[in-house]
């Protein structure tokens, strides 16, 4: 059963792809066949799937600053949109169960609202999924939508700690200990250097430290391993340590989405109310947008965010088994909401990956939502005098500012979305601000009087680079571009927008053999 499985998983993960749709739509709908033909899950496909979710909040964790939590735009929109969303959908169920008289709807007004309550909520895991894919965990917009689902999962574990009447012990208050306990984390990840153990340290953080530890005092696993991960954020190798992890959460995360099409047989009636409640997903999407622009975010950023939190969230999948079991809800409710998360997935997955399409083509129905006066970290950037732009500043990028400032009179500007990199770059003394080359107002406000001569694109993320050299070229910007890329194929389609690139792999090569030749010659 477990080869079926596997290939199912792999064979409908690769038609979506091919289409242009993730390929973890491909794996709901693997889990969803491998049901409906009759096949029992596998044994310990469960076990696999807490870990995949465990591991994605863990490497949350490791990109979080707790405290952008305190940022309006995080805490008062997570807020506003449970509040409202909840009234509405509560609203929706009151007319399913008074229109359609139907055993589905045999719900108490109470169930009625904590039904609404598990629909207002957003998936965490298919948010950070889209970001990852398209690197734009660090973005501001993402960061919005990351403290957003923080928020969410905070109120979650609340609620089913008050809902299973499971109090944290007394030994809850060990938590005091937690900047001891990060010191002493610290030292371990110093110790296990760069090689097998930094993956296996990552597993001991997230699931022995982190899960296990917060389980032990009676608080819900999940938001420890998140919890731990945070702690770890600042350390030089939280990024070394989320790359170790990436494959093996990866991994584990199919069969988290194999799993939700395997929680039964849907019957007429279910499907009904399972398309009923996608069909209002839109008016859920949609509130998030408002809530966000009233917040004073610009519109592009409230569109992507709104997108990438416009799905059913696995946590409704948790309440209503809880519900179920305490019977309060027919055992139907469950493959309802399974339905409901999976279709959520595959309806929001197009919309996400056509987000800047979307915003281009109806910019002005956006912008008549759009406050006047923007968030202080929402702003376009404005180049100045600045006669070279390198874009994206790791490791490449800030090489070429360092050998770039000096030819040009120091007339440079580096554009980053990373926040903290772009601190630290501050601190350097390099002139490094707050960006995303990704942004289409971007480009169109720097086309106006810019001076720039040459532009660097030196984002890690070929796509990001492609689509960058794409906004250079419509917005009739007159600047030289150069680009960085890894394979031969991106080099290629580089070439084919106009824009030389730089293969770092096999330019490395050469430049070790310079050096190499030059070590003789001395």
């Amino acid at each position: 059963m477990l080869v079926t499985l596997v290939g199912l998983a792999f064979l409908f993960g690769l038609l979506l792809r091919r289409v242009g749709l993730p390929p973890m739509v491909g794996f709901l709908l693997a889990g969803f066949v491998f049901n409906l033909s009759g096949f029992e899950a596998p044994e310990g496909l469960s076990m696999i799937s807490q870990l995949g979710v465990t591991l994605l909040l863990f490497s949350i964790g490791l990109k979080l600053d707790f405290k952008s939590l305190a940022n309006n735009e995080i805490w008062g929109v997570s807020l506003a949109h449970i509040a409202f969303s909840t009234l509405f959908y509560a609203v929706v169920l009151w007319l399913g169960k008074t229109l359609f008289p139907s055993p589905i709807f045999d719900i108490s007004p109470l169930v009625i609202w904590l039904l609404a309550f598990a629909f207002s909520f957003s998936s965490t895991v298919y948010a950070v999924k889209v970001l990852e894919d398209r690197d734009d965990m660090r973005a501001f917009y993402g960061k919005v939508a990351i403290g957003i689902l923080v928020m969410q999962d905070i109120f979650a574990v609340i609620f089913l700690t008050v809902s299973e009447a499971k109090y944290p012990s007394i030994w809850a208050l060990s938590l005091l200990l937690l900047p001891v306990i990060r010191k002493i984390l610290f030292k371990l990840l110093d110790a296990a250097g760069h090689g097998e153990l930094l993956v296996l340290s990552g597993l001991f953080f997230a699931l022995g430290a982190g899960f296990e530890y917060f389980v032990s005092i009676g608080i819900k696993g999940d938001l420890g391993a998140l919890v731990f991960g945070a702690l770890l954020a600042n350390h030089p190798k939280a990024s070394d340590l989320s790359k170790s992890l990436f494959s093996f959460k990866e991994l584990m995360l199919v069969g988290f989405f194999l799993s939700i099409g395997m929680q039964g047989l849907p019957t007429p009636a279910i499907m009904f109310v399972s398309l009923l409640l996608c069909g209002v997903l839109l008016f859920k999407t949609f509130l998030y947008y408002v809530i966000l622009e009233w917040f004073g975010l610009r519109a592009r950023t409230s569109l992507f965010v709104s997108l990438n939190l416009g799905t059913y969230s696995e946590f409704a999948l948790i309440v209503a088994a809880l519900s179920v079991a305490k019977g309060w809800l027919p055992v139907d409710w469950l493959i309802i909401m399974a339905i409901c998360v999976s279709f959520s997935f595959a309806l929001a997955s197009p919309f996400s990956l056509s987000s800047e399409q979307i915003y281009k083509r109806y910019k002005n129905f956006w912008n008549s939502f759009q406050k006047s006066v923007h968030h202080p970290r929402d702003q376009l950037i404005q180049t100045g005098e600045a006669r070279v732009l390198v874009i994206g500043m790791g490791r490449v990028g800030c090489g070429a500012y360092d050998k770039l400032g000096s030819h040009f009179d120091h007339k440079i500007i580096g554009i980053e979305h990373n926040t903290q990199r772009v601190k630290q770059q501050r601190e350097e003394g390099r002139n490094v601000v707050y960006g995303d080359a990704t942004d289409t107002d971007f480009w169109s406000k720097l086309k106006a009087g810019s001076t720039l001569e040459l532009i660097v694109l030196a984002m890690p993320n070929h796509r990001s680079n492609i689509y960058a050299a794409q906004q250079i070229a419509s917005s009739g910007l007159v600047s030289k571009v150069v680009a960085i890329a890894k394979f031969p194929n991106e080099v290629d389609e580089l070439a084919a927008l106009g824009v030389p690139s730089f293969n770092i792999y096999s330019e490395a090569g050469s430049s070790l053999a310079r050096h190499a030749l030059d070590a003789l010659e001395d």
